[in-house]
């Protein structure tokens, strides 16, 4: 019988990236868990220990600290043990771009994209070569949403589901499964700490509903799982009405449209 591989969850101190922790330990998998709070860090990884008898390491790491980032991502290339990735460290922002200051946004971005992108960027290689393991990475339907209003949020979530969508077609012929899980409004602390009233939202999602969903589209494999749409035919349009733009693409030629008129 094969041993489970590690799980590296980051923002793993609460919500879905905790969530994560307890599903995978009841799995059976060893943990590796990363967030800026070690006190809380230390609460889950000794509850989990005690309850599902796996082991756990605990990384206090602020991933839009350099330093911090770097650590894990040598964790993540050196130790074999680890085959599974769950980036969902990540944070949202109160306001319009305007009312935001450019430090503020260079931090979401920091951690929502650049952190994200790093991390994989460590493993993926140590998966090919081996050729099994997964990378989960954490969205949300903002990202295909600038209707919401969350611009720099949302461009940061598109980000990511393009960046998974990428490396499902690249790392999928080397056995390595890559997951992007776009999340709708779910009961976390992202709101509070975005400086956003969670009681002004009319639906919420629990968040063990959520990473209960996202884990049945991890078994089946799903490139791209969206727990809070009812109807999956339509994300199946979407990928069809954008495969038919693609089609209309003429790399040399101008459109008609917007060829000068004689």
């Amino acid at each position: 019988m094969s041993i489970p591989e590690t799980v590296l969850i980051t923002g793993a101190s609460t919500g879905i990236g905790a969530t994560y922790a307890e599903r995978f330990a009841q799995r059976g998998h060893n943990l590796v868990l990363v967030a800026r709070d070690k006190n809380r860090l230390d609460a889950l990884s000794s509850r989990l220990r005690e309850k599902h008898g796996v082991a756990i390491d605990v990384i206090q790491a602020d991933l839009t600290q350099i330093s911090d980032l770097t650590t894990i991502e040598a964790r993540l290339r050196d130790d074999a043990s680890i085959g599974i990735l769950v980036n969902n460290a990540g944070a949202a922002q109160s306001g319009n771009f305007i009312e935001q200051s450019t430090d503020s946004v260079a931090n979401l971005v920091a951690l929502n994209t650049t952190a994200l992108v790093r991390l994989a960027s460590a493993i993926a290689p140590r998966l090919a070569q081996a050729g099994n393991g997964a990378i989960i990475n954490i969205g949300s339907v903002v990202g295909l949403a600038p209707e919401f209003g969350m611009t720099v949020y949302g461009a940061t979530k598109a980000f990511v589901l393009f960046l998974s969508q990428g490396l499902s077609l690249e790392l999928s012929l080397k056995g390595v499964y890559v997951q992007a899980v776009l999340p709708a409004a779910t009961r976390t602390e992202i709101w509070e700490r975005a400086g956003i009233d969670i009681n002004t939202l009319s639906e919420i999602m629990d968040v063990g509903d959520l990473v209960d969903a996202a884990l049945v589209g991890f078994d089946r494999r799903e490139p791209v799982t969206i727990p809070p749409l009812q109807d999956a035919a339509r994300w199946d349009a979407l990928q069809a009405a954008r495969q038919g733009l693609l089609s209309e693409i003429r790399q040399s030629a101008v459109a008609e449209r917007y060829q000068a008129e004689a």
